[in-house]
C-alpha cells in the first residue's frame, strides 16, 4: 500500500503515529526485541491515514510523510524524530494512538517532550474515549493534557482524519475532537494494516483487524460497550477478503480478528463463507477470534469457524459462580453451557483460551482456590490467563465508584488488570494481589501441564506446540511478572527510558543489576521449559493416547448435576441448576 504522490518537490507534511507501551514497576518502559501482538488500533489508524496521503487530503503540493511506531517492540526517539521533522520543514503532528489507561502515563511523558519541540500532539483511544463517554467532569489527567496544548481524540477515526489533518496543518487544532455520539459505518473503510517491516517485530508474524465493533451485552465492567457501542457494525466481506489478499502479498496469512466478540458480529457467515472460499483457492489462512459462551448455540458458527482457519478462540469466560457473573451484568454466561460449549469447540479442532477474572465480591483465597481445582477438574479448557478485576474508566464499574466517591488508585499506569486499584469487601489489598499471583502456578501446576497435553494428544493436537502454549503463559508472570499478553521475547530495558520522577540510574548500578536479572530470568525460565519437556516426555511415552479420558472431555448427560462440583459445590450453582431444570421443563410443557 504505497503512498504516491504526483507532484515535485512537495511541501512535507510529518504524520507520526505512536502506540504507546506502558510502565514497569520499576519505572521503565516495558519493551521487547519481539512483542506478543501488533496493535490493530495503530493499523486501523494507519490505513486511514495512507487512504489520506493517498487522496492527497492536504492539497497536491503537501506529501504526507507518515511513521508507524509499536513501543512495545520499537524505541521512542522524541529527539530524534523531532530533529528529523525541523530539519525537513514541514508541518507535524504526532498520534497517540489506541492509548489504554495504564499506558496514558507514558503517552503523556512522550507528549509533553514533543510540544516542548513544538510539535503539536493529539491523544486517542479508550482512556480518552472511555473517560468522556461516562463521566460528568473530565478528570485531573485529561485536563492536564488539554493545558498543555494536547489535543484529545474520542471515537472512531474512519471519516475523521482528514478534518483532524487538515487542523494540524492549518495550526488551527481544536482541543477536544469528540465523535463518541458519531459511531462510523466500516463498510467500505479503510482497511487496518501495518507494513511487513513492522509486522515482523511480532511474534508468529500474525497482522489484525476488526471485522466488525460494538457488542450488545452490558458487562459491567467492560470498556467496549461504551466506547464502541452496542450495535453490531462491521465490514463486508468483500473487505475482509480485499484485507486478506493484500496481507497474502506482504507473506502474511495469520490473522487475530480483534472484535470483542465475533460470534455477535451480524455479518460473522458471510465474512466465514469469503474466507474459507479464500483457503479452497490456496490462501492458507490461520485465524485467532473472541466469542462469548453461547457461541456454540448460534447455528454452524463452531464448525464454519473450523472450516475458516480458526485455530485458536478467547473465551471470556470471567468466574464459575453465577452469583459473581449476575453481579457483573454477565448474565450471557451460564455455567451449565460451558462443559458443552468447550466440548464443542474441541470437536472443531480449536483451541479454547479463557479469560478468568479474580476479584469479584464474594471472592477469597479459598474460594478462588477451590474454584481453580474444579476448572481444572472438569472443564476442558487449554489455556487460561487470569486478571484482576479492574475498574477501567470507561466502564460502568468505575462510573459507579466515581459517582459514590469510593476511593481509587490515582496512578494510571496500575489499572492494568494485573494491579489492585480499589479495596475489595473480603480481601486485603495483599491477599488479593498473592491470590493473583498464585493461581497461575495454581492452574499451570505440574500436574495440570500433564493433564492438558494428555488431552491435547487425545484430541489429536501437537503435544510439543501445546506445550510451548503452555509455557508461553506461564513464564512471564513467573519471570517477569507481567502478564503473557504483555510479554515479548527478550526483553529491552535502556537506562534513560524511565518514567517522569523516577531518578535516571547511573550506569554502574544499572548494567551489572540488569545482567544479573538478565541471567536470573532466564536461568529459571529454561528451568521451567526442562520440566515441562520432562512431563511431555512421559505424556509421548504413553503407547495408546487416545485412549485417555477425564470428566473434563466427557460429555454431559442428563442427572449429572450431583456429580459435578462445577453445578453443586456452592449454593448460588445449586439455585442456577434448579432454575435452568424448572425453565427446561416449563419448555417441555409449552412444546407438548
Amino acid at each position: 500500500m504505497p503512498n504516491k504522490q504526483s507532484t515535485t518537490d512537495p511541501h512535507p507534511f510529518h504524520l507520526v503515529l505512536i502506540k504507546p507501551s506502558h510502565y514497569d514497576d520499576d519505572g521503565y518502559v516495558i519493551q521487547w526485541w519481539r512483542s506478543s501482538l501488533p496493535s490493530n488500533s495503530l493499523a486501523a489508524v494507519y490505513g486511514n491515514a495512507l487512504d489520506c496521503a493517498q487522496r492527497s487530503v492536504l492539497g497536491r503540493d503537501v506529501e504526507i510523510r507518515i511513521q508507524v511506531l509499536d513501543e512495545t517492540n520499537t524505541r521512542i526517539d522524541v529527539e530524534r524524530i523531532a530533529h528529523g521533522i525541523h530539519a525537513a520543514g514541514g508541518d507535524a503532528l504526532v498520534g497517540m494512538v489506541g492509548v489504554q489507561t495504564n499506558q496514558y502515563p507514558r503517552a503523556m511523558d512522550l507528549a509533553k517532550r514533543f510540544r516542548a519541540a513544538g510539535i503539536s500532539v493529539v491523544i486517542g483511544g479508550f482512556h480518552v474515549s472511555g473517560c468522556l463517554s461516562m463521566l460528568k467532569q473530565r478528570p485531573p489527567e485529561l485536563e492536564e493534557a488539554l493545558g498543555l496544548g494536547i489535543s484529545l481524540f474520542a471515537g472512531e477515526l474512519e471519516g475523521r482524519l482528514e478534518t483532524l489533518l487538515q487542523d494540524a496543518a492549518s495550526g488551527s487544532l481544536k482541543p477536544v475532537y469528540d465523535y463518541l455520539g458519531d459511531l462510523p459505518d466500516m463498510r467500505g473503510t479503510p482497511p487496518p494494516y501495518l507494513p511487513p517491516d513492522r509486522i515482523r517485530l511480532t511474534m508468529g508474524k500474525r497482522a489484525s483487524f476488526d471485522a466488525g465493533r460494538g457488542c450488545p451485552y452490558l458487562c459491567s465492567f467492560c470498556t467496549i460497550i461504551n466506547v464502541q457501542g452496542r450495535k453490531s457494525r462491521h465490514r463486508s466481506a468483500d473487505d475482509v477478503e480485499r484485507l486478506i489478499r493484500a496481507s497474502a502479498e506482504d507473506g502474511i496469512s495469520n490473522f487475530f480478528i480483534t472484535d470483542d466478540n465475533f460470534a455477535r458480529n451480524q455479518n460473522w457467515e458471510a465474512i466465514f463463507d469469503r474466507i474459507i472460499a479464500l483457503k479452497a483457492a490456496g490462501l492458507p489462512v490461520r485465524l485467532v477470534i473472541q466469542a462469548d459462551t453461547q457461541s456454540h448455540r448460534i447455528p454452524g458458527f463452531i464448525e464454519k469457524a473450523g472450516r475458516a482457519g480458526v485455530d485458536r478462540v478467547f473465551i471470556g469466560m470471567e468466574n464459575i459462580n453465577p452469583d459473581a457473573l449476575k453481579g457483573a451484568q454477565k448474565g450471557q454466561n451460564k455455567i451449565t453451557d460451558y462443559r458443552s460449549m468447550l466440548q464443542a469447540w474441541h470437536r472443531a479442532g480449536v483451541l479454547t483460551y479463557a479469560g478468568y477474572i479474580i476479584g469479584f465480591p464474594g471472592d477469597t483465597p479459598e474460594t478462588i482456590r477451590r474454584d481453580i481445582g474444579i476448572i481444572q477438574r472438569e472443564l476442558p479448557i487449554d489455556i487460561m490467563e487470569f486478571f484482576i478485576l479492574t475498574p477501567l474508566p470507561g466502564s460502568k464499574d468505575h462510573q459507579r465508584l466515581v459517582e459514590e466517591g469510593v476511593p481509587l488508585d490515582p496512578d494510571m499506569n496500575n489499572y492494568d488488570t494485573q494491579h489492585v486499584t480499589t479495596a475489595h469487601p473480603l480481601m486485603t489489598k495483599a491477599e488479593w494481589e498473592a491470590i493473583y499471583r498464585e493461581v497461575w502456578d495454581l492452574y499451570y501446576s505440574d500436574a495440570h501441564v500433564e493433564t492438558v497435553l494428555r488431552r491435547a494428544r487425545a484430541w489429536g493436537y501437537d503435544p510439543k506446540q501445546m506445550l510451548a502454549k503452555l509455557f508461553a503463559f506461564h513464564a512471564p508472570i513467573v519471570y517477569e511478572r507481567m502478564h503473557p499478553l504483555e510479554g515479548g521475547l527478550i526483553r529491552i530495558k535502556r537506562r534513560r527510558d524511565r518514567r517522569s520522577g523516577f531518578p535516571v540510574e547511573s550506569a554502574w548500578r544499572f548494567y551489572p543489576k540488569l545482567a544479573w536479572e538478565f541471567l536470573a530470568k532466564y536461568a529459571g525460565a529454561y528451568r521451567m521449559h526442562r520440566r515441562y519437556r520432562s512431563i511431555l516426555a512421559k505424556v509421548l511415552a504413553d503407547p495408546n493416547p487416545s485412549a485417555y479420558r477425564d470428566v473434563a472431555m466427557t460429555p454431559d448427560a442428563e442427572g449429572q448435576e450431583e456429580s459435578l462440583d462445577l453445578l453443586s459445590a456452592t449454593p448460588s450453582a445449586q439455585a442456577f441448576v434448579e432454575k435452568r431444570k424448572r425453565m427446561a421443563a416449563r419448555r417441555r410443557v409449552v412444546g407438548d
